[in-house]
């Protein structure tokens, strides 16, 4: 599914202030829990490339002598 920034911000607003209906544009939508609110605003991030855990692939490289 194809997720707008507009629809991110509506609902961590909507998280925020602790309401289970997020508004946007002409659309209304109910949801069941806050942890469905956080469940979906997280695959939000994650395909719009919001997470900022995301390091850009970096890997370090370790040696060791073997003593």
């Amino acid at each position: 599914m194809a997720y707008t920034l507009e629809q991110y911000a509506a609902l961590q607003a909507a998280i925020a202030e602790g309401a289970l209906t997020v508004r946007y544009q002409d659309k209304s939508v109910q949801y069941r829990s806050l942890d469905e609110m956080m469940r979906i605003l997280k695959l939000m991030a994650t395909e719009l490339g919001l997470n900022s855990n995301n390091d850009g692939g970096r890997r370090y490289a370790s040696f060791s002598k073997g003593y």
